[in-house]
């Protein structure tokens, strides 16, 4: 069995996460200093897997996915996503600033 995702994944989001550019962003954003711990146990846990296929790095990286999943189905959608397209998407975009005037 292979791990869920390339264990580079987890390097390269380690990475992504420790950089300056993210670290600013989530320091304007947040207030506070992005924890990049989890990605970096995520790499040793995946890396322990595939080389040594240590059932405690699989159990524990499959963890923590479940995790990451769970926490994205409590973030909202900001956008309604539409069924089916408005019934006058075929008029041109500016014939409603023609009929304001």
């Amino acid at each position: 069995m292979q791990p869920p995702r390339a264990c580079e994944d987890y390097l390269s989001e380690f990475r992504h996460c420790k950089s300056f550019r993210n670290r600013f962003h989530h320091y304007y954003t947040y207030g506070t200093a992005p924890s990049c711990q989890q990605w970096k146990a995520d790499y040793h846990n995946c890396s322990e897997w595939e080389r040594h296929k240590l059932t405690e790095a699989k159990d524990a990286l499959q963890k923590s996915e479940r995790r990451r999943l769970e926490e994205q189905k409590n973030f909202t959608p900001v956008w309604k996503l539409r069924q089916a397209p408005p019934g006058d998407w075929h008029r041109p975009l500016d014939q409603e600033t023609q009929q304001d005037s």
